[in-house]
């Protein structure tokens, strides 16, 4: 038994003592029913929402556009700036706080059905089904010598992988650079892409081919945080994914159409929910932590009951109160405090989309001087004043100081232009008239819209003037 079979040996481990165990291929077999309709619909809709979004055009331009050199997020005609990096933000925490509420309510659907490792993957089994065969037809293939059969099988399924991850890498570059100029670039070769654009093309290339096509399951057993903490999420009000062992055991094979002896469960230990299983476990040993919720157990379970005859649902969607035979409770504090959280959240996140003013206003005060003596004796501060136009059309401002009396701001134009979508950088000068401040003074630099007088955009800043 060599180490490279069964696995290694630390230094000074006693002979026979495996440390660990070398990985084995989890070949999955394919099942028919509800959940795995569900899981396939999922798996359309994501990745037609993911491969298509970058060429839908809003406004004359692509919809979802992250453009990083001109630090400009587009979103189906919102502009986001740097400035409106909080909005990200507030999503992250809505979306962390979703996946709170809906493990505490159904445990791990979002790993069953809507992780981007759980779809892709989806994706790279089915093209391995496609040319390799069945579940069977793998494990044959697999142990057969190398031959013309055996390489051709395996030249297509690479090829049909390394195609799928590399049109998966330009898609991902797609949200970040315009999705039509990145593929002109590429049709003429690649020379006009850029250094950034070639590598993570190639980055999320290889991240895909590896993660769904060879790591699989690793990802989620191993790398994924998730599973490691979800526990906490679980109580015994949680659906999740349960063997009904007290019909089930014990079990036991039986011929079709003959009936259950009295002294066995319904369950025939005939191992298809084991086969199904994307990470290799049996959910008849209870709730694992390698349980992503997929319910290919249940769809498999359900079809071999119907064939001998007993009633369907030994695996189910259940919750460990309706095993004990007590009643399931949706509302708990648990929920009920995650539900009104997100509620807030989402309520806040939307009011702050619909009430975001297009405008913003950034001062730096020029610090080479601190203030300015006129001949006239006045008193001169200079500033360097950026105006943000977010708006999808171009605005004229004009600036003026509150809380400084009898102060003027004088620049290059008594307005200033500023194009759609654009940041116009000006230098200001704020005068005061003599004898009237001494030492510094906060006051407010604000900017208006000539064609929007309801709405202006305000930034502090500090005056100073003689000791």
């Amino acid at each position: 038994m060599s180490a490279g079979e069964t696995g290694g040996l630390a230094a000074g481990a006693a002979p026979g003592e495996v440390l660990y165990e070398a990985h084995r291929k989890v070949y999955a077999r394919e099942v028919q029913g509800l959940f795995a309709r569900l899981r396939l619909l999922a798996m359309f809709v994501l990745l037609g929402i993911f491969y298509g979004l970058p060429w839908l055009r809003w406004g004359g331009r692509q919809a979802v556009l992250f453009d990083l050199p001109a630090r400009k997020f587009f979103l189906f005609g919102l502009t986001l700036f740097p400035q409106d990096f909080y909005l990200l933000t507030w999503l992250l925490v809505i979306a962390a706080l979703s996946l709170f509420f809906f493990t505490a309510l159904a445990g791990r659907l979002w790993c069953g059905y809507a992780c981007p490792q759980t779809v892709w993957t989806e994706s790279f089994v089915w093209m391995e089904r496609l040319t390799e065969g069945s579940r069977l037809q793998q494990m044959k293939l697999d142990k057969a010598r190398w031959g013309a059969q055996k390489i051709a099988r395996k030249c297509a399924k690479q090829l049909l992988w390394v195609s799928f991850a590399l049109f998966t890498g330009v898609t991902f570059v797609g949200y970040f650079s315009s999705i039509e100029g990145l593929l002109a670039r590429l049709a003429g070769g690649g020379l006009g892409l850029s250094f950034w654009e070639g590598f993570w093309i190639l980055f999320y290339a290889l991240a895909t081919y590896g993660n769904a096509g060879h790591l699989r399951e690793q990802v989620c057993k191993y790398m994924c945080p998730y599973a490691r903490f979800q526990s906490a999420m679980f109580d015994r009000d949680t659906l999740v994914v349960s063997y009904d062992a007290a019909r089930g055991e014990p079990r036991g094979s039986r011929a079709r159409g003959t009936a259950r002896p009295a002294a066995r469960g319904d369950c025939v230990d005939c191992m298809i929910c084991v086969q199904v299983c994307p990470t290799g476990i049996d959910i008849r040993n209870g709730l694992q932590y390698e349980c992503i919720a997929c319910a290919a157990c249940i769809d498999a379970c359900d079809a071999v009951m119907t064939k001998i005859g007993s009633a369907r649902g030994l695996v189910r969607y259940s919750t460990q109160a309706e095993m004990d035979h007590v009643r399931s409770r949706v509302l708990r504090p648990r929920t009920a405090i995650y539900g009104a959280l997100l509620l807030t959240l989402i309520s806040g996140f939307a009011y702050a989309v619909a009430h975001r003013v297009p405008f913003d206003l950034d001062v730096l005060r020029d610090r080479n001087t601190l203030y300015r003596e006129l001949d006239d004796g006045r008193i001169e501060n200079v500033y360097t004043v950026r105006i943000i136009n977010k708006d999808q059309r171009p605005h004229r401002f004009v600036l003026s100081a509150v809380d400084l009396p009898n102060a003027v701001v004088d620049g290059d134009s008594p307005t200033y232009q500023v194009a759609a979508e654009d940041v116009r950088s000006v230098v200001v000068r704020v005068r005061i008239p003599p004898g009237q401040e001494h030492g510094g003074r906060d006051f407010v630099l604000q900017a208006q819209p000539l064609d929007r007088p309801g709405l202006h955009v305000a930034s502090r800043a500090r005056f100073f003037a003689e000791p």
